[in-house]
């Protein structure tokens, strides 16, 4: 297999939720690989950070401070990276909520409806939106960040809006994986592992009561006692598989050497 330098170097990549965490991760292992790299998230400071870091390292990196769930400010945001870099070549679709959180009979349904609306809906649409391009390129890279809730739906009660878009962007993925086979465009799932991001400091920051006191004791002994990996660790287990053409799969960054 050829390296992940050699074949990422000069293609145009664009991760979402990249202002933190395993999204900024991803896009400096982009950008070290030799990507051209758009960052979308809704946090103009931590884009800017981003984009920063990438730039003192030599690299090409364009902030675009947008909405997932906005289909207009999608466009847009496209349009802008369409006309700095190239049409997209590499999407890693990372930003997700974990909320609501709480007994499902007390959660909210529009929060819920919201929170498929953003790990799921958008997640389809941003990669429906740059297929025609990389059909017509005969090459592309599609990565649905997911978790290992997908696997085991019941090791986070209290968290059904998040294990249920979990599972349903994996039957997504795959489903889209089987249909566009043969043509150049791989679509992958990628678990990331139990990582420190502020994902789970917001979990640990939550009411025991509220969200079960099992799920939080968990959280907060993971944390405690070291066992999360780094983003860049989970990024680097991701961004490594990109030169392959394995499609379909379900990549899990406990299994990479990293």
């Amino acid at each position: 297999m050829q390296t992940s330098n050699a074949v990422l170097s000069g293609r145009v990549a664009l991760v979402t939720g990249g202002g933190r965490g395993i999204g900024r991760g991803v896009a400096l292992g982009l950008a070290r690989a030799g990507a051209r790299v758009a960052v979308l998230a809704r946090t103009v400071p931590e884009l800017a950070a981003t984009v920063a870091i990438v730039h003192e390292h030599g690299g090409r990196a364009l902030a675009l401070p947008a909405d997932v769930d906005d289909p207009g400010a999608l466009r847009v945001a496209l349009a802008v990276v369409v006309a700095t870099f190239g049409p997209v070549e590499i999407l890693v679709n990372n930003a997700a909520v974990v909320w609501p959180l709480g007994p499902s009979a007390e959660v909210d349904p529009d929060e819920w409806t919201a929170a498929l609306s953003v790990n799921v809906a958008a997640a389809a649409r941003l990669s429906f939106m740059v297929l025609p391009s990389m059909l017509d390129a005969s090459w592309g890279r599609i990565v649905n960040v997911s978790s290992g809730i997908a696997a085991n739906p019941t090791a986070m009660l209290r968290a059904n809006a998040y294990a249920t878009t979990k599972a349903a962007l994996e039957a997504h993925t795959r489903n889209l994986a089987a249909e566009l086979a043969g043509t150049g465009v791989t679509v992958n799932v990628f678990r990331p592992g139990s990582v420190d991001t502020a994902m789970q400091t917001w979990i640990r920051a939550q009411d025991p009561a509220r969200i079960g006191a099992e799920l939080h004791t968990r959280f907060v002994a993971s944390h405690r006692d070291g066992k999360l990996l780094t983003p860049e660790q989970s990024a680097t287990s991701l961004v490594q598989r990109l030169a392959g053409h394995e499609t379909g799969e379900v990549w899990d960054a406990t299994d990479a050497e990293v």
